[in-house]
């Protein structure tokens, strides 16, 4: 998924040298990783070819798993549950989702196919950055909702409360 931002970007080269990206978590943005990783007109070709062929066949597999996902949900929840049609849902929602991990997985290993050895590095570099950032969102953001129950109690009237 980690392509996608390659799709939106994908303009001329000519520009600045490559930064380390650490000004954008700074402020919170999405890098521009054309900046990043100072990528040469051939390899953002590349790239767009990529995601040129890989986008239907990505589209194509969502959208399976979306229905295998919905055929699930009702095998397991309809009026008469059979145990065996949800057991073959259930392996048609596996197949799908290995579908669209496989066609991620291959995308992302020919994106590694086209970077350079410096590239790489500051690709995984950007990865872990980003990765940083979410768990240190998710952390803030079950703090807050943790907080939100002894918040509400302290608004009851004494009475109210269990002791």
């Amino acid at each position: 998924m980690l392509l996608l931002p390659f799709a939106a970007s994908l303009h001329g080269q000519d520009g600045p040298p490559p930064r380390d990206g650490a000004e954008f978590a700074e402020r919170n943005e999405r890098p521009n990783l054309l900046q990043v990783l100072g990528l040469s007109q051939d390899q953002v070709r590349q790239i767009r070819l990529m995601n040129r062929d890989r986008k239907p066949a990505m589209e194509a597999a969502q959208m399976r798993l979306r229905e295998a996902n919905r055929a699930l949900d009702m095998a397991i929840y309809g009026d008469a549950l059979d145990e065996a049609n949800v057991q073959a849902k259930l392996l048609q929602f596996q197949s799908a989702q290995a579908e669209v991990a496989r066609i991620r997985f291959e995308s992302e290993l020919s994106l590694r196919k086209i970077l350079t050895p410096e590239q790489l590095l500051r690709f995984r570099t950007l990865r872990a950055r980003v990765a940083q950032d979410r768990e240190e969102r998710l952390k803030r953001r079950d703090l807050r909702q943790n907080e939100r129950p002894l918040q509400r109690m302290r608004q009851l009237p004494r009475q109210t409360r269990i002791n």
